[in-house]
């Protein structure tokens, strides 16, 4: 799985300590998901579409190898 994480996070000028607080993770848990190391859950997913205002399908999405 694939992800805008990084680009959406600078559009809103967050940092990634700044977003983790917002949805109530550590700022280890969005470098992970922004490198790929980590597949959030659904309900942190739909955390992450409630600050960006947009669709999960934005900001997520599938590889060729998925």
């Amino acid at each position: 799985m694939g992800n805008r994480l990084k680009v959406e996070r600078a559009i809103k000028d967050l940092t990634q300590a700044e977003l983790a607080k917002l949805i109530g993770v550590s700022r280890q848990t969005i470098n992970a998901i922004e490198k790929g190391n980590y597949v959030p859950s659904t309900v942190l997913a739909l955390k992450l579409s409630k600050v960006f205002e947009k669709p999960v399908t934005d900001f997520f999405f599938l590889d060729e190898e998925d």
